[in-house]
């Protein structure tokens, strides 16, 4: 008998480039995702923070559990440029995670560029129209 549709969490178990963005989602691995993403050494998960105008620490829990791999974060905030919340920059650094805050635009460029060359880099990336 049919189980009928299982939801699961989006995850692409994998790196790879984000070959578009924009529209309220992002192109890559010949998928496309709708929404936010976290890219981590893990892999490509869906990300939905609850504010992305308030980014916090909470938001960001699964990169912490891999911050042993990462030393650079890029994160897309959206169409422009917002600085980060001062206790997540705080939670960052504590954990040695240098951040950059940008637009998504140039977040997506960089990453793509950074992991290119092999770097520990991760992406925090807020959808855009």
């Amino acid at each position: 008998m049919a189980k009928g549709i299982i939801i699961r969490e989006a995850h692409f178990p994998g790196k790879a480039p984000i070959e578009a963005y924009g529209n309220g989602g992002f192109r890559f691995a010949d998928m496309s995702h709708r929404g936010s993403l976290l890219v981590l050494p893990s892999g490509i998960h869906g990300w939905e923070p609850a504010d992305p105008l308030a980014l916090k620490a909470a938001d960001f829990d699964r990169l912490f559990a891999e911050a042993g791999k990462v030393e650079i974060l890029l994160v897309g905030m959206g169409k422009e440029l917002r600085p980060l919340p001062a206790p997540l920059r705080a939670a960052l650094k504590e954990a040695g995670i240098s951040a950059d805050p940008m637009s998504t635009g140039a977040a997506v460029r960089t990453y793509n560029v950074l992991l290119a060359e092999d770097r520990a880099v991760a992406a925090a990336l807020i959808a855009v129209d």
